[in-house]
């Protein structure tokens, strides 16, 4: 066999891992402004007594001066640098809200591992508390006290914390709940450990990043609060903060004169830069702590649009076709590259089956047909060609349109895609009302779910009451109910048993001939794959490695890693052998190697594969393959026994 002529092989860049950051560019600059704004009010407050050259509790001029170089912000009513206060004002300030938010935090946070972890009558309990706290007035509440309990400093911060410990408690509280769930978690408690040791050394470091948006937000409150209430007159009289200031200029009149100028408005500007500074950095730290906040779609709807006329038009005879696609995830650490530059066509009166191990890129690619990619992932190139149109160009109102209507997706796990709070019927005919009106909907929806087998007196049942097999019947009748031209089926078998399996796909298949639909299939089920479909393409690492019609991919596959998985399949009509094995691991796709990916599993690899990254080449007769020996003697006798494998044998 001779080998086909390859193109030049793609040159490999590697992977910056800048590119990976956890938190956006944009909340980045937002949260470098916000830490300019608090190094400037914090570094007035710790050098205030080396900056200002008067104290501020002093009389040291004569009322109401204007600014001028001894007094850079004139005098107030009875001759005090009003500059001097301004900056010995700015510890009160940053000194309340701190404590108070670090009070509030502790508090929230005993509370919410006591609720949560422990559960039973201290969560009832603790949440009742909390519950009446978010109730009340805060600031009413903290008016009431102070005028009680006394208006110094530490009694001030200590009722601040006291009215906000209550929202971090219910937010860490939620998380608390969700922690306690993981796996690591459940192996420290059945080794053994006390209730506190696990709380404190797997449940809490999980909350850190909650933690610190939780207590910015706290400072936040704490000093625009502690303002207010000096502001109305109830603020430490034997401390000069910002509020008392404004309080003092209130009553002196300010505002009625030129002194307003420099009396009332420094301290307010400094107010609204501490609270600003506060902000930004809350809503980038909040960004770092959940990934998810950062809006890529954002950042997709910013690129410039390329023009209609740019696309090459679509190949005839083709009812999708997928050119240069890539899928990159960039929520943390390095950036995850789930699907990379895969071209795949499924042809009218043709059902294309996708293939490849868990964590190939299967569903991420499916997602991406239908712009329906989760944060943080964005498509960053390629072309999904469907109807004559680029569906990545035509704006998301327009591929929303095509959604359910033209293009339906069968997704994953029936159990999770469907709304356990609403019959099967209401489902169905929901996703029908989007091209007819609600009577003729509810006759199409009964009509169809008979026609995919469950009888007429289940129609009004809930999803729980149904077994696996049957919510996959609910779900390919919601995908068939507008008539859609192609249907993704992903993961369509999956968790059910082989019987199950095959009526499924018998069910799918007959559908899809009888409405003159076309389907792609993705599965990790070769066999079945093998069994039911036209075309079949093999996903590894996110890219597509080989395709081609199904019995020659089958009987001559040309890729050293489609040969080895056909391999560990059994042959039920063949005579019995052993069954092959493919060594190795998959590769971290936040980690991928130089060159090939398969190249550290691959028996074949040759000092080319490591180098350089094979591109997908046509091979002739609708076959194509990404290996430099594609065609290959080696690739033909290529064989890897499985107990070769386990003893670490293998090249």
């Amino acid at each position: 066999m001779t080998t086909p002529a390859v193109l030049d092989p793609e040159p490999v860049e590697p992977v910056e891992p800048a590119a990976g950051s956890r938190v956006s560019r944009p909340a980045r600059i937002l949260g470098v402004v916000g830490l300019a704004l608090l190094a400037l009010v914090v570094g007035g407050a710790l050098g205030a007594s080396v900056i200002a050259e008067h104290p501020p509790e002093r009389t040291v001029g004569l009322p109401f001066l204007s600014p001028s170089g001894e007094h850079w912000l004139g005098t107030d009513d009875i001759g005090r640098d009003l500059f001097a206060q301004l900056l010995h004002g700015a510890r009160v300030s940053v000194s309340v809200g701190l404590g108070a938010a670090v009070l509030a935090l502790l508090v929230g946070t005993v509370v919410a591992l006591l609720a949560g972890y422990r559960g039973g009558w201290w969560d009832v309990v603790l949440m009742r508390l909390v519950d009446l706290a978010l109730t009340l007035p805060l600031l009413v509440l903290v008016l009431v006290l102070t005028a009680f309990l006394g208006r110094s400093l530490p009694v001030t911060t200590l009722l601040i914390a006291g009215v906000l410990w209550a929202r971090p408690a219910r937010l860490l509280r939620s998380q608390v709940l969700k922690v306690r769930e993981l796996g690591h978690v459940a192996a420290a408690e059945a080794m053994g450990a006390s209730s506190t040791r696990v709380a404190l050394t797997h449940v809490l470091p999980r909350l850190v990043p909650l933690m610190s948006s939780q207590l910015v937000r706290a400072a936040t409150v704490a000093v625009v609060v502690q303002a207010g209430i000096a502001f109305l007159g109830l603020g430490d009289p034997d401390r000069v903060s910002w509020g008392t200031m404004l309080f003092f200029a209130n009553s002196s009149n300010a505002v009625l004169t030129e002194a307003w100028k420099w009396w009332v408005l420094p301290p307010g500007f400094a107010l609204g830069a501490l609270v600003l500074g506060l902000a930004l950095v809350s809503y980038c730290v909040e960004e770092w702590a959940e990934p998810r906040l950062a809006r890529n779609a954002g950042r997709r709807g910013r690129r410039r649009p390329r023009p209609a006329d740019e696309a090459e038009p679509q190949t005839e005879g083709t009812t999708l076709e997928v050119r240069h696609l890539s899928v990159r995830f960039e929520g943390g650490g390095r950036p995850v590259e789930a699907v990379r530059d895969v071209d795949l066509v499924v042809r009218r009166g043709r059902t294309m089956g996708l293939a490849g191990e868990s964590g190939s890129g299967k569903s991420t690619l499916s997602l991406a047909l239908v712009g329906l990619v989760p944060d943080p992932g964005r498509v960053v190139e390629g072309e999904v060609m469907f109807g004559g149109r680029d569906l990545r160009r035509i704006g998301r109102t327009s591929v929303a349109r095509v959604r359910g209507r033209e293009v339906a997706l069968v997704p994953q796990s029936a159990m999770n895609a469907l709304n356990p709070a609403r019959t099967i019927h209401r489902q169905v005919a929901e996703a029908a009302e989007l091209t007819c009106p609600a009577a003729e909907a509810r006759a199409r929806t009964g009509e169809l779910l008979e026609r995919v087998g469950i009888p007429a007196g289940r129609h009004h049942d809930y999803p729980h009451q149904f077994s696996g097999g049957m919510r996959q019947r609910v779900l390919i009748a919601m995908a068939l109910v507008n008539d859609p031209r192609l249907v993704i089926a992903d993961e369509p078998v999956t968790g059910l048993d082989v019987v199950n399996q095959v009526t499924i796909m018998e069910l799918l298949g007959g559908l899809v001939r009888e409405l003159d639909l076309d389907l792609l299939v993705i599965s990790h089920e070769l066999p079945l794959l093998a069994r039911w479909v036209d075309d079949l393409a093999i996903m590894y690492a996110g890219e597509v490695i080989e395709r081609g019609p199904v019995d020659q991919l089958i009987g001559d596959p040309r890729h050293p890693y489609t040969k080895l998985l056909l391999s560990s399949f059994p042959d039920l009509y063949g005579p019995r052998s052993r069954l092959g094995a493919v060594p190795g691991e998959p590769p971290d796709l936040s980690r991928l190697p130089a060159g090939c990916s398969f190249a550290p599993r691959c028996p074949c690899v040759g000092p080319e594969c490591t180098a350089s990254r094979p591109v997908l080449v046509e091979l002739g007769a609708g076959r194509a393959a990404a290996c430099f020996c594609a065609g290959d003697e080696r690739v033909a006798d290529l064989f890897v026994d499985p107990v070769a494998v386990a003893e670490g044998n293998t090249p």
